[in-house]
């Protein structure tokens, strides 16, 4: 099926003549519609009802990105020349239409030869065009599934709650009184229930403070992020990468894509939980990573290693891993298509050497959370594992349980499902009861032998490794979800929504009451800015009132109004937006203050031009 599709201001056409003799019968009439979608729609030879609704259902997707419920489905010959059979073409266009009524859905005549004349909006979404088979549509029919996703669903589960005592009590007779967010998660998990009803209060934060939006020019859950977001997600970036590094993760780099018939990645596939871009190049069946995993293991594989070498940790920072979530489950930053995932691999001699490892990693990733803003009293924790391991090593699964503090949800099953024995992972819950998934970390007993990877042990016995998959913070993305669903939590609370200063856009604003404090404000900026903190002016020629409204809107800590008093003094006169009170400090005392709530964290430049002035405005 071939498509041509147009963002109208209107359309009008009138049918002439019948163009074939199963021609719909009508009486020819001029119609006018207005603020309209139009397919044109050529249904080729080998089209059938799967093709007829994948195709419906990408239109209706762009409909939606673009906010129009109107659409005429125009049959129109001239797209192809290799047309169905008329019955057949009927058939599916009729089935096109009933599948859109949702929508103020219609179709111009079928068999007809039309004069037509079409005034085309001049937006970038306005033209489009779609060619939709069975192999290439959006992979309904033909989607590559693995055998771990078909699976998951169907996996008999025994859910519990691991107390830091060691006590293992069942779900349903556990008590939740003073475990609120617990219950939340033990419901959420058990239902599998991902899908959102209602957008999550982030949503409107990261638009309202230009951090990042929807890109309707791309696919369902790839995110565009505005300078103020690409400052805070380069910041976290660095953070983590740093960290990891300091615990001794060494940083590569691989491909984003791979040829799904390559021998390690089909067995790979069925181990996976998840959806994957499918691509065709050159003869080759690629797919876009879901995961850093195989590209290190691939690396790995190439390595002669020494049990004096291991653990052997290999990093990487994807930008980005790509996993083909189901649309109802997109919702802001919470759960993504593409998302920036730091991942690091920790290959192990053992399973006692990876149990060691994996408490190292466990404190690694509480710390990483703190230090992002994220405390203990924000996250739940899950833990998963096979009941053969637990009876092997519960003591070790019991002392990580302790390291939390209070009580886990336990996922247990009776016999290894996927590639690994153990799961655990720290649960951010928002606002609207909705768990999502932190830092996570993994042991994985098949890897090593499925790529290939050895090492020689203490006896000049070749072995593969156990290899350890931890995320010490989660996707990127999913950490700005959750500051913001901190935030907008702490706004209905009566308290004011603030990022950690490090992560800030702007730290400090100057506001000169007049002109000719510019050069002074100037001046006093770079002094700032020399000290490693971003500061901007805002030179706008409006209020002192409404320019210090505003910087309280953009969560600007720090604000400094000067004028002649100001200007003439030794000290700086403070407004703390936190405390809401003006205190005058010395100039050091004030950076001293700045750096001890920005110590250990990167910093960079100002991502916006300095005066507001310069600034345009981003309207989302």
């Amino acid at each position: 099926m071939r498509i041509l599709q147009l963002h109208c201001d209107s359309i009008e056409y009138t049918p002439t003549k019948k163009e074939i003799k199963s021609a719909e019968d009508i009486v020819p009439e001029t119609k006018k519609l207005e603020e309209i979608v139009v397919a044109f729609v050529a249904i080729e030879d080998g089209d059938d009802s799967s093709v007829a609704q994948d195709a419906i259902s990408q239109i209706k997707n762009s409909m939606e990105k673009i906010g129009c419920k109107k659409l005429l489905l125009y049959p129109y010959a001239h797209l192809s020349s290799n047309l169905a059979a008329p019955s057949i073409a009927m058939a599916l266009l009729k089935e096109m239409e009933s599948a859109a009524s949702d929508l103020d859905v219609s179709h111009s005549p079928f068999g007809w030869t039309k004069s037509y004349n079409v005034q085309v909006k001049g937006h970038p979404l306005a033209e489009s065009s779609k060619v939709i088979t069975k192999e290439s549509g959006d992979g309904k029919e033909k989607e590559i599934t693995s055998e771990a996703l078909k699976g998951e669903s169907k996996i008999k589960s025994y859910w519990k709650i691991l107390s830091p005592d060691g006590t293992m009590t069942d779900v349903s007779e556990f008590n939740f009184a003073k475990h609120k967010k617990l219950e939340i998660l033990a419901k959420y998990e058990s239902a599998k229930k991902r899908s959102v009803d209602e957008p999550p209060p982030h949503v409107a934060l990261m638009k309202k403070m230009a951090i990042a939006d929807y890109e309707p020019a791309s696919d369902s859950g790839n995110m565009r992020f505005f300078p103020n977001g690409r400052l805070i997600k380069s910041l976290i970036e660095r953070y983590v990468t740093d960290r990891v590094k300091e615990y001794g993760g060494y940083e590569v780099e691989t491909p984003i894509m791979y040829d799904s018939h390559h021998p390690s990645m089909v067995s790979y596939f069925n181990r996976f939980p998840a959806r994957q871009y499918n691509i065709d190049s050159e003869g080759k069946k690629l797919f876009l990573r879901f995961a850093a995993c195989f590209g290190q293991f691939l690396m790995a594989n190439e390595f002669q290693m020494s049990y004096k070498n291991l653990p052997y940790r290999l990093y990487e920072l994807t930008r980005y891993s790509f996993r083909r979530e189901q649309s109802g489950e997109l919702v802001g930053l919470r759960r993504l298509r593409a998302f920036t995932m730091p991942d690091c691999h920790a290959f192990c001699k053992d399973l006692n050497q990876a149990i060691d490892e994996i408490k190292v990693r466990f404190d690694l990733s509480r710390d990483v959370l703190k230090n992002l803003g994220i405390e203990d009293s924000d996250y739940e924790m899950a833990i998963r594992f096979t009941e053969d391991f637990y009876n092997d090593n519960h003591s070790s699964i019991e002392e990580l349980v302790k390291k939390h503090g209070k009580p886990v949800l336990v996922e247990m099953w009776k016999e290894k499902f996927f590639y690994f024995v153990l799961k655990w992972e720290f649960n951010y819950v928002d606002n609207l009861g909705k768990a999502s998934a932190l830092s996570t970390d993994q042991i994985d007993v098949e890897n090593g032998n499925r790529y290939g990877i050895e090492f020689v042990d203490e006896n000049n016995i070749t072995k593969n490794p156990i290899i350890l998959h931890n995320s010490p913070s989660g996707a990127i993305e999913r950490i700005i979800y959750a500051l913001l669903e901190k935030a907008a939590k702490d706004s209905k609370e009566g308290k004011k929504p603030q990022l950690p200063l490090w992560l800030a856009p702007t730290q400090v604003r100057i506001i000169p009451l007049k002109e000719e404090f510019f050069d002074f404000c100037n001046q006093l900026s770079q002094k700032i800015s020399s000290q490693n903190i971003r500061v901007d002016i805002d030179d706008r020629n409006e209020s002192i009132g409404k320019r210090i409204r505003e910087a309280e809107k953009e969560w600007v800590r720090y604000i400094l109004v000067i004028g002649e008093k100001e200007a003439n003094s030794e000290h700086l006169s403070i407004r703390d937006r936190m405390t809401g009170n003006v205190r005058d400090l010395s100039f050091d005392d004030f950076v001293d203050e700045i750096n001890k709530q920005t110590k250990g964290k990167p910093y960079t430049g100002l991502n916006l031009p300095k005066y507001l002035s310069k600034r345009p405005q981003i309207m989302v």
